[in-house]
């Protein structure tokens, strides 16, 4: 088991993008699509991309903010797809608004925060066994090569994902509520982070249930997420014994690795995505 807690330093980055293209080989070239996953009478609209080459490669499952499958989620996986993965990002509001994105204007977080509040654990697990199951009909997909990574509503959500045994390695991203609340019922605040409020057990409480390797980013300036949350999950995944890592950004707030939106801090977010790439290369490929 890996348990780590790390601060890293915000003023003076020592790798490079790692977004950037290998100037000696052009492994970047990619193709994307919009899909649609059955899953029962349901069919829920997804954003696909993948490497442009022949090859079977590992997958991971992108899990949007509260603002839909929008082009920062969309970018996520694109850049994921550059790095070698095929990439999936299921449109977790399909139920009660088809078709919804936005941006990030304080109507967009009303919104959005309202159709967060309709979803139901069981119902976005359930979407999200429907996206795996898509994923492993492909043919250009290692079927036991699968993981998540999510954002704010999508961090939250993704710390439940982990729970699915199909699901090899987790990002969780500013997940708001994880201590205190499952999915649906928020109260909410202005960020939009909030996940949900005594609608069941806290998702916290499922701790035990993650399967695999799991790292969560965190801003110690966000204002939604309490340092003592950030403590309590660290706590709940020592105690459970999970394989993880915490990670807490000393100058970022909530949604710092979106650079669409004004919490956007480019040393964090940098930093966070080499991790990212870490995780699911020592646990994906």
């Amino acid at each position: 088991m890996t348990t780590e807690t790390i601060n890293p330093t915000q003023d003076n980055p020592t790798q490079d993008n790692p977004t950037q293209d290998n100037p000696t080989q052009d492994n970047s070239k990619i193709r994307t699509s919009r899909v649609q996953i059955a899953n029962g009478d349901l069919l829920i609209d997804a954003y696909l991309a993948e490497p442009d080459r022949v090859g079977t490669f590992p997958a991971v499952v992108v899990l949007q903010e509260i603002f839909g499958v929008n082009i920062h989620i969309r970018e996520v996986a694109e850049r994921l797809a550059k790095e070698g993965y095929v990439a999936i990002a299921p449109a977790l509001f399909q139920r009660t608004a088809p078709n919804f994105e936005s941006n990030y204007a304080p109507e967009d977080i009303q919104v959005g925060r309202g159709l967060k509040d309709q979803t139901k654990a069981d119902e976005i697990l359930s979407d999200i066994q429907a996206a795996i199951a898509y994923l492993k009909g492909l043919s250009n997909v290692k079927g036991e090569a699968i993981g998540a990574i999510g954002f704010c509503f999508g961090g939250h959500v993704v710390y439940l994902t982990a729970t699915l045994p199909e699901i090899k390695a987790t990002a969780s991203f500013y997940g708001g509520g994880i201590p205190s609340s499952t999915l649906g019922n928020s109260s909410g605040n202005s960020s939009g982070n909030s996940s949900g409020n005594s609608s069941g057990e806290p998702t916290i409480h499922r701790t035990a249930e993650i399967k695999a390797p799991i790292y969560a980013f965190f801003g110690e300036e966000d204002k939604g997420i309490p340092l003592t949350d950030v403590d309590k999950i660290e706590s709940a995944l020592v105690e459970a014994k999970i394989s993880h890592k915490i990670f807490r950004y000393a100058k970022a707030g909530h949604g710092f690795f979106c650079d669409r939106r004004g919490s956007y801090h480019p040393e964090s977010a940098a930093d966070a995505w080499i991790h990212v790439l870490e995780l699911f290369q020592e646990n994906l490929k």
